[in-house]
């Protein structure tokens, strides 16, 4: 299915596709007979498309302070897996920080709402190891949600306890404020306890500015795009 998409995706000239019979097995699915239909495309693929197609062209490479080379790149549904290995690996305390509370493990339904995202309406970046022993492991994720106005995003970050202190979660936030930049969204803001003092040092160092919350254990932390664009025009 996966690939079916990224052919119609892909290929603005499809306008339509039969696969028939399709036959699936534990061993597989083995496509018998297809029929592809084609005709002048009257624009790019993607524009004929209700949700937007992954964003390949988002995916880029980091450096942490260890020498060790990541890919960042957009979240894909079949990342949910090692989603789940990558939350029972977080110590109890990161849970707390992220989700503000003390969670043990995210239900199927939640954990789709994470990885099965629109790509027009929120963004998250996933890093994951070009090499070694760590296989298709996550080792932190971004993430960023839009509102329908353009104008704010909310992100939130997390990097697995025994990568602190290498530089990922630097690196995914650059990732992600670079994203919106590039969006035209005026602003990007989170909530952070006050306790989390690594990250409330982070988002100063990214020119953030704190503003307190009325109630609750939290602050703001709310960086204005528009501020370096007026600067460079």
């Amino acid at each position: 299915m996966i690939e079916v998409s990224r052919l119609v995706a892909e290929v603005a000239e499809v306008v339509e596709l039969d696969i028939n019979p399709l036959i699936a097995g534990p061993s597989g699915v083995i496509a018998v007979d297809a029929r592809i239909r084609i005709a002048s495309a009257a624009g790019p693929a993607a524009a004929r498309l209700a949700i937007r197609p992954y964003p390949e062209g988002l995916e880029e490479t980091g450096r942490l302070h260890s020498g060790a080379t990541v890919l960042m790149r957009p979240i894909r549904p079949e990342d949910e897996p090692a989603h789940h290995r990558f939350l029972a690996r977080l110590a109890p305390e990161d849970i707390y920080f992220r989700f503000f509370g003390q969670v043990r493990a995210l239900p199927h339904s939640q954990m789709a709402r994470f990885t099965q995202i629109d790509y027009d309406r929120e963004m998250a970046f996933l890093a994951k190891p070009m090499d070694g022993e760590e296989g298709d492991e996550t080792l932190g994720v971004v993430r960023a949600v839009t509102e329908p106005d353009n104008e704010r995003a909310e992100f939130a970050i997390i990097v697995r306890s025994d990568l602190k202190g290498q530089g990922l979660g630097r690196l995914l936030l650059d990732k992600i404020i670079r994203y919106c930049r590039a969006r035209g969204i005026g602003a990007i803001v989170g909530q952070v306890l006050r306790d989390n003092r690594p990250m409330r040092r982070l988002a100063l160092e990214f020119h953030f500015v704190e503003r307190p919350l009325p109630e609750g254990d939290a602050v703001e932390v709310v960086l204005d795009l528009r501020k370096r664009r007026r600067r460079s025009a």
